[in-house]
């Protein structure tokens, strides 16, 4: 596992294009999770995630890890430097944990598969005070106060991400912060 120091963290990112940070957390308030994604030419996308399933600290964590992943796929990144705080997550994805529990495991095989979609793929480390900003997204969306700010994206997520024996990954009933649903949609 990598794990940055502020100097190689600026370092490390002016060899990639786009690069996000993550993270997600679980109390008795809710399940909510942060991403920020920064690509070329000053693009930043931040997103609010909440959850109204009961989910815990790590499966917020991958949750918002593959949000992150499938918007910068989205946006046509070929070069990705992902950055997250969780260091089971981080240290399962790199190789140097195991997953043990099933739905991590799930977790971890989808991630797997969607790192092939770039050119290079790297999840690293980092501490969590330079993780600021990714963990006030992941406070904004269980604070309900996002609709005032137009640059941020607020979906809740309904239930679970569900995959299946051929790598694809169902998403059920994503509503957006102004209440309007998507449509059910499968991701390979």
């Amino acid at each position: 596992m990598v794990d940055l120091s502020s100097a190689d963290a600026h370092h490390e990112e002016s060899d990639f294009r786009w690069v996000f940070s993550v993270d997600g957390s679980s109390n008795q308030q809710g399940s909510r999770a942060g991403v920020i994604l920064e690509g070329p030419n000053g693009l930043l996308i931040e997103q609010a995630l909440w959850f109204a399933f009961k989910a815990n600290n790590n499966q917020t964590e991958y949750e918002a890890l593959i949000v992150g992943i499938l918007l910068a796929k989205e946006m046509g990144a070929h070069s990705l430097l992902a950055k997250s705080d969780s260091l089971l997550v981080t240290g399962q994805v790199t190789g140097e944990y195991q997953a043990k529990d099933p739905q991590m495991e799930a977790y971890l095989e989808y991630v797997q598969v969607l790192k092939k979609s770039f050119v290079v793929f790297k999840l690293v480390h980092v501490p969590r005070e330079q993780n600021a900003r990714a963990d006030l997204l992941a406070k904004l969306a269980n604070s309900g106060k996002g609709g005032k700010q137009r640059t941020v994206i607020q979906e809740t997520l309904k239930t679970p991400r569900t995959f299946t024996v051929d790598n694809s990954v169902g998403v059920h009933q994503v509503s957006t912060s102004g209440g309007g649903k998507r449509s059910n949609r499968s991701v390979s």
